[in-house]
Protein backbone atom coordinates (compact mmCIF):
# COMPACT_ATOMS: atom_id res chain seq x y z
CA UNK A 1 0.00 0.00 0.00
CA UNK A 2 1.73 3.28 -0.95
CA UNK A 3 1.83 6.32 0.76
CA UNK A 4 -0.58 8.52 -1.30
CA UNK A 5 -3.28 5.58 -1.29
CA UNK A 6 -3.29 5.96 2.96
CA UNK A 7 -3.66 10.00 2.41
CA UNK A 8 -6.64 9.43 -0.04
CA UNK A 9 -8.18 7.34 2.63
CA UNK A 10 -7.45 9.78 5.36
CA UNK A 11 -9.29 13.55 6.46
CA UNK A 12 -6.49 15.90 6.78
CA UNK A 13 -8.16 19.07 7.64
CA UNK A 14 -6.67 22.78 7.57
CA UNK A 15 -4.86 24.27 10.49
CA UNK A 16 -6.23 27.46 9.23
CA UNK A 17 -9.70 27.21 8.07
CA UNK A 18 -10.81 23.58 9.39
CA UNK A 19 -11.80 22.52 6.06
CA UNK A 20 -10.76 19.23 4.68
CA UNK A 21 -7.78 19.30 1.94
CA UNK A 22 -8.15 18.23 -1.62
CA UNK A 23 -5.82 17.24 -4.23
CA UNK A 24 -5.00 19.74 -6.52
CA UNK A 25 -2.26 21.81 -8.85
CA UNK A 26 0.57 23.12 -7.12
CA UNK A 27 3.40 25.24 -8.44
CA UNK A 28 6.53 24.48 -6.29
CA UNK A 29 9.37 26.99 -7.13
CA UNK A 30 13.13 27.13 -5.90
CA UNK A 31 15.81 28.64 -6.74
CA UNK A 32 13.63 30.35 -10.04
CA UNK A 33 12.25 27.09 -11.34
CA UNK A 34 9.03 26.00 -11.11
CA UNK A 35 7.67 22.32 -10.72
CA UNK A 36 3.94 21.47 -11.02
CA UNK A 37 2.79 18.56 -8.81
CA UNK A 38 -0.42 17.36 -7.27
CA UNK A 39 -0.27 17.84 -3.30
CA UNK A 40 -3.00 18.20 -0.93
CA UNK A 41 -4.20 21.46 -0.67
CA UNK A 42 -7.39 23.54 0.90
CA UNK A 43 -10.04 24.58 -1.00
CA UNK A 44 -10.27 27.83 0.86
CA UNK A 45 -7.05 29.31 1.91
CA UNK A 46 -5.07 27.65 -0.42
CA UNK A 47 -2.59 26.42 2.40
CA UNK A 48 -0.39 23.26 0.64
CA UNK A 49 0.62 19.90 2.61
CA UNK A 50 3.64 18.16 1.54
CA UNK A 51 4.26 15.11 3.37
CA UNK A 52 7.51 14.45 5.23
CA UNK A 53 8.11 11.49 2.88
CA UNK A 54 8.48 13.77 -0.63
CA UNK A 55 10.09 17.11 1.43
CA UNK A 56 12.85 14.45 2.75
CA UNK A 57 13.43 12.33 -0.54
CA UNK A 58 12.14 13.79 -3.71
CA UNK A 59 12.18 17.30 -2.95
CA UNK A 60 15.67 17.19 -1.63
CA UNK A 61 17.23 15.37 -4.55
CA UNK A 62 16.03 17.91 -6.41
CA UNK A 63 17.12 21.06 -4.27
CA UNK A 64 20.67 19.27 -4.14
CA UNK A 65 20.77 18.71 -8.27
CA UNK A 66 19.73 22.43 -8.48
CA UNK A 67 22.32 23.84 -5.68
CA UNK A 68 24.67 21.71 -7.56
CA UNK A 69 24.69 23.38 -10.89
Amino acid sequence: MSAEFNLQQSKILCVKCGEYLKTGSVTLEYLGNNFPVELYKCPQCGLVFIPENLATGKMQQVEKMLEDK
